[in-house]
């Protein structure tokens, strides 16, 4: 009778969730917005706590009482002085390329105008008629309102946002400094109302996602300035105009795998197109040659072999994670994929050993 009522029970919860999607939907959203400033902390306890173990064990070899409290505040001091350093090496790129565009661009349409009159002309024509200032006068009038509207709630977003940021802050900080603690207490809660054999395996799988996190992060960022270096130094010998802003912004969009370099180099590309369409020529090139070596030395070296992936595996984890959840997806989607690969590989061995299939039929 228990069985029977855990079926029935089952069969009816079951379909009043497919009756009440749009319910749940709402649910799930208003519950993932209350728990957004500790989701957020966690990211940044996670982040901040790898080059934070790396100071306690590396740096700071004696044990003293706050220990951990210097070396937090060395780990913020030094990701307080790497932002200063990029934005003050790039905001001074930024300015005097939108100088040098606002001078070029006028030009760069001009040229165009005189190497191909018909179609452009035409496009001038159909910009400049009648029909399409009224289409933009309406679409002006129209917008106008919606505008106004979503003022309040830009505003409102805006100031949830800083205010989540800031929590998820504190909250890290005080994950970071109670980590140990944490930790046993979320033991000791498992071991209590857990059998022994389950906890044991879920805390595998924790250790075990914590490692190849770790490992993905320190990879992905370690990847990510050998491959700027590397533009750095080729630009500046082939004497390619915007080689420190350009080598900065494929060095920030490499931390996304497989396809980030790539919105670098539209970026970049387009920068020197505008100056010089033959120099963009040569930045294409130098791409496709640093990209290849990126590809296939650097990439499964430094972070391939860290998170212990398959190349076609990771491919395929960066398409399902940007489909889903964007950049972030991405970022997530490979070192999950390597956990649920690791464990399905540590599953296929045991049940292949513990089998009668002869072992010649699966080598």
């Amino acid at each position: 009778m228990k069985e029977i009522f855990l079926v029935a029970s089952g069969v009816v919860l079951f379909y009043w969730v497919l009756q009440n999607l749009q319910t749940l939907r709402g649910w799930l959203g208003w519950g993932l917005g209350l728990m957004a400033p500790f989701i957020t902390g966690l990211a940044m306890a996670f982040i901040l706590s790898v080059p934070m173990k790396a100071i306690e064990e590396r740096l700071i070899k004696k044990e003293f009482r706050l220990k951990r409290v210097v070396s937090l505040l060395l780990t913020l001091l030094g990701l307080v002085l790497v932002l200063t350093l990029v934005v003050r090496i790039v905001a001074p790129e930024i300015g005097n390329t939108v100088r040098i565009l606002r001078e070029r661009i006028p030009a760069f349409f001009n040229q165009l105008a005189t190497t191909y009159p018909g179609p452009f002309q035409q496009a001038i024509e159909a910009i400049s008629s009648e029909e399409m200032l009224q289409r933009v006068m309406n679409s002006l009038k129209n917008g106008a309102a919606a505008m106004l509207n979503s003022t309040f709630q830009v505003a409102t977003s805006v100031f949830s946002g800083i205010l989540n940021f800031v929590l998820g802050f504190v909250f890290s900080i005080y994950l970071l400094l109670q980590k140990e603690n944490l930790g046993r207490q979320v033991r000791r809660l498992l071991y209590a109302y857990l059998p022994e054999k389950i906890t044991d395996r879920v805390l595998y799988i924790a250790d075990l996602s914590k490692r190849i996190f770790s490992n993905f992060l320190t990879g992905q960022c370690l990847e990510a300035v050998i491959l700027g270096t590397m533009f750095f130094i080729a630009m500046s010998i082939l004497r390619l105009p915007y080689a420190l802003m350009v080598s900065v912004l494929i060095a920030i969009t490499a931390l996304i795998p497989v396809f980030g370099a790539f919105i670098g180099c539209v970026v970049g590309a387009f920068l020197i197109l505008v100056s010089n369409p033959i120099q963009a020529l040569w930045f294409l090139i130098l791409f496709q040659v640093l990209q290849q070596i990126e590809g296939n030395l650097i990439y499964p070296r430094v972070v391939g072999s860290s998170v212990g992936l398959p190349g076609i595996w990771v491919l395929t984890a960066v398409t399902i994670g940007g489909g889903l959840l964007g950049v972030v997806g991405m970022l997530i989607m490979v070192p999950l994929c390597s956990v649920l690969y690791t464990l399905l590989r540590e599953a296929v061995s045991y049940r292949l050993k513990k089998g009668s299939v002869p072992r010649q039929k699966y080598q």
